[in-house]
């Protein structure tokens, strides 16, 4: 079936050459100038601007219009659209995309991720293999409305300042992590982001991780996986990939990577790291 995926770009889907998919982009404004994640503004500026800049940036949600122009323009061409979304319960992108959905009842699907960033692309990159596969439209959509169940985001931040910047957490909070070198590790649950632990420095980190893995039963190599970091250097992420050798060695000759762009850089700060995979054992419905 002739199909277009449509995404926005908490994804962080860069430089990608199919034409079947449309990355539609989340405005950052910093200082009250207005840019487009991704097309004005790449991963790494953002950085250099966030580091630079006394305040925290101001991210925007899509709206409904920007929604209804993408999928006209795709469905001049092609039959259906799916449209995949940061989650609902982090943005008000996911509800813009049903808005616009209505307007084109029975061709356009629409799916909130329950994710963000390289959680968000798993579920993007996956339905683009369905596609690829010759599954029709609606049952991609009920496909990915199942397993995006199965995916799991964990991430070990580099430092608190930027929660705190938020309003995430308290200064006090955000001081006591800085003297005791704590790096919060955190994932995304049912849309949500939420703490999973507590790490002393980036090996105690990087062992989280690897547990956290473990308990979820593994990584599905079947499917899309993804590494990410936010920053200007990946150094802490090739530590990662070295420190946990054992748990991709013989199964991947490769492990693909990508910048955590804007819409959530702004809220981790640069130095953080991400794991995003479909587990192996499904989890438990709530």
């Amino acid at each position: 079936m002739n199909i277009q995926i449509i995404t926005d770009s908490s994804s962080d889907i860069t430089g990608s050459d199919r034409e079947d998919l449309t990355v539609l982009p989340m405005k950052i404004t910093f200082d009250d100038r207005e840019y487009l994640d991704g097309v004005n503004l790449t991963h790494r500026e953002f950085y250099e601007k966030l580091i630079e800049c006394d305040s925290l940036p101001v991210t925007s949600q899509i709206p409904p219009y920007e929604f209804e122009t993408a999928v006209c323009k795709a469905l001049e061409t092609r039959d259906y659209a799916i449209i995949i979304t940061l989650s609902g319960k982090l943005s008000g992108t996911w509800q813009s995309a049903c808005i616009a959905a209505r307007e084109f009842e029975g061709r356009v699907f629409v799916v909130d991720s329950e994710n963000a960033t390289v959680g968000e692309r798993a579920l993007v990159e996956y339905a683009l293999q369905l596609k690829d596969s010759g599954m029709d439209a609606a049952s991609i959509a009920a496909t990915l409305e199942k397993e995006k169940k199965n995916i799991r985001l964990i991430a070990l931040l580099d430092t608190l300042e930027y929660l705190k910047k938020g309003g995430r957490i308290s200064k006090t909070a955000a001081l006591a992590g800085s003297v005791l070198s704590i790096k919060p590790v955190v994932g995304v649950v049912d849309g949500e982001v939420v703490m999973l632990g507590k790490a002393r420095g980036s090996k105690q980190g990087n062992n989280l991780l690897a547990q956290h893995i473990k308990e979820s039963g593994g990584i599905d190599f079947q499917k899309p996986y993804f590494l990410g970091y936010a920053g200007l250097s990946d150094s802490l992420m090739q530590k990662y990939i070295t420190d946990s050798e054992a748990l991709w060695k013989g199964h991947a000759k490769s492990l693909p990577a990508a910048t955590v762009g804007g819409t959530i850089g702004t809220h981790v700060g640069p130095g953080g790291i991400a794991v995003a995979y479909f587990a192996l054992s499904a989890r438990s419905s709530s």
